[in-house]
């Protein structure tokens, strides 16, 4: 179900007064998987939804909350979802669409009834799930991790050798104005997205998988005032556009990312020099 409570995102200069617990409180989530259950909390962000679904022996259906204010919950709303988990699949209004292991599912504007199975309850598929407003239909679109466009990034040499996978975006799954993938870490590479960045114009969403139990730092907060979150697998940050988003861990993992805002240009992004962080 829904957390009744809005997820409200402090301002700038609250953010360099707050404590640990508090700076968890505002932008972490955690616990969002849980067998059986769908789980899921609105955020001031866009209005984005953040969800996860593990389906065991039933399927999980994709319930309306009084936030949207609409009859059903994508009424008004479109929403994409990345299977971390076991082979899973998907029915929209009747219709049944195989999503294995790290691929990915939009659901356009006007989908009435969503469900989640799992095709193995013993090894259940892990749905994590993002939502927006929309105001133009695009149909449901499944594609795979090798369907996804590939953009190689960063080095051995600098420990940020990656691959960029880009499922829903402009030259992709067509959308209203979500946009979403995942970046998986070459072995021996640690820092993602570095030299980190901000996008007025589009939130964020992290949701960090593939760790194991290993720990990673993510940096967040103005470039000239940065604060840090100690994270673990399956933790989902929350990320304003004003903070930056970097990560570096104690060995290589993935992330899904996740967008909405004014446009989908993926490299519409302001960059900032290491050496002025603080």
């Amino acid at each position: 179900m829904f957390d009744p409570i809005i997820r409200r995102m402090p301002r700038p200069q609250e953010v360099s007064r707050m404590t640990t617990a508090e700076l968890r409180e505002a932008f972490l989530v955690s616990s969002i998987f849980q067998p059986g259950r769908l789980n899921g909390l609105f955020t001031d962000l866009d209005r984005m939804v953040v969800a996860g679904a593990v389906p065991t022996a039933a399927a999980l259906e994709l319930p309306n909350c009084k936030e949207t204010g609409r009859a059903s919950f994508l009424e008004r709303r479109e929403l994409g979802a990345i299977n971390t988990g076991g082979p899973g699949e998907v029915t929209v209004d009747g219709k049944t669409h195989p999503v294995d292991a790290l691929g990915c599912i939009y659901i356009g504007m006007g989908a009435q009834n969503v469900s989640f199975a799992s095709k193995d309850a013993q090894n259940p598929a892990k749905f994590f799930i993002l939502s927006c407003p929309a105001h133009a239909k695009h149909p449901t679109t499944v594609a795979t991790r090798d369907d996804a466009t590939t953009v190689p990034l960063g080095s051995q040499a600098t420990a940020n050798e990656r691959v960029i996978r880009q499922y829903i975006h402009e030259n992709g799954i067509q959308s209203c104005q979500l946009v979403m993938g995942f970046t998986e870490l070459a072995v021996g590479s640690v820092w993602n997205t570095f030299p980190p960045h901000t996008h007025n114009r589009r939130c964020e969403v992290y949701h960090y998988f593939g760790m194991e139990d290993r720990v990673l730092a993510h940096f967040m907060g103005e470039p000239t005032a940065t604060r840090h979150l100690l994270v673990r697998g399956d933790d989902t940050v929350l990320s304003p556009s004003w903070s930056i988003h970097s990560g570096c861990g104690q060995g290589s993992y993935k992330f899904i990312w996740g967008m909405a805002g004014e446009n989908q240009t993926f490299t519409d992004m302001d960059a900032i020099v290491p050496t002025d962080l603080r």
